[in-house]
């Protein structure tokens, strides 16, 4: 099964994915932001500045979850902010094409606790840099949040404000035991 997290930045999904190979030490953990990395400092940026939105990435993205799949059979979690609806049909289509067992899980959260959270984590040492994360996660917020209001079919949206990180993984243990 492939077990892709969604949700707004900050909403918990890096946090759930170690939980749950906490719980399940076979699940392999794959985030394609990685890719991201690779792939901005392979090919010219975007004009948006975001990676989503080169092809590249996405085909790179399906590209390696196949592969992974080639070569492991056990669960794998991606966490991974997918905001525009076309390219989530295409992600978790390409997903669903690799292994017909796909669940498709969108952390939602309340945006004044979302708010909170981006700006007290830390998400790199240099204060400069981390400013700038956090000022471009702010900024992507209202975007991120109005996913929830075009999800596909058979998402299971968990609220990530009200459970802490074991209550999600236990929830989506839970679903994942229930399609064995």
């Amino acid at each position: 099964m492939i077990i892709w997290l969604n949700g707004p930045l900050g909403a918990g999904k890096t946090t759930l994915a170690g939980r749950l190979r906490l719980r399940r030490p076979d699940l392999l953990v794959f985030n394609p932001e990685e890719i991201g990395f690779v792939v901005k400092t392979t090919v010219p940026p975007a004009a948006s500045g975001d990676y989503q939105d080169l092809p590249f990435w996405r085909a790179m993205t399906v590209a390696a979850l196949a592969e992974l799949r080639r070569h492991y059979r056990q669960d794998i979690v991606v966490p991974m902010t997918l905001v525009r609806p076309d390219y989530l049909d295409e992600l978790l289509g390409g997903a669903r094409h690799i292994d017909d067992e796909l669940l498709h899980v969108f952390l939602d959260i309340d945006a004044e606790l979302l708010r909170d959270r981006i700006e007290r984590q830390v998400m790199h040492p240099d204060p400069a840099r981390n400013s700038e994360i956090r000022q471009w996660r702010l900024a992507q917020m209202e975007r991120s949040l109005s996913v929830r209001e075009r999800l596909p079919d058979g998402t299971l949206v968990l609220d990530s404000g009200a459970h802490g990180p074991d209550a999600l993984a236990a929830l989506v243990i839970g679903r994942i035991e229930s399609h064995s």
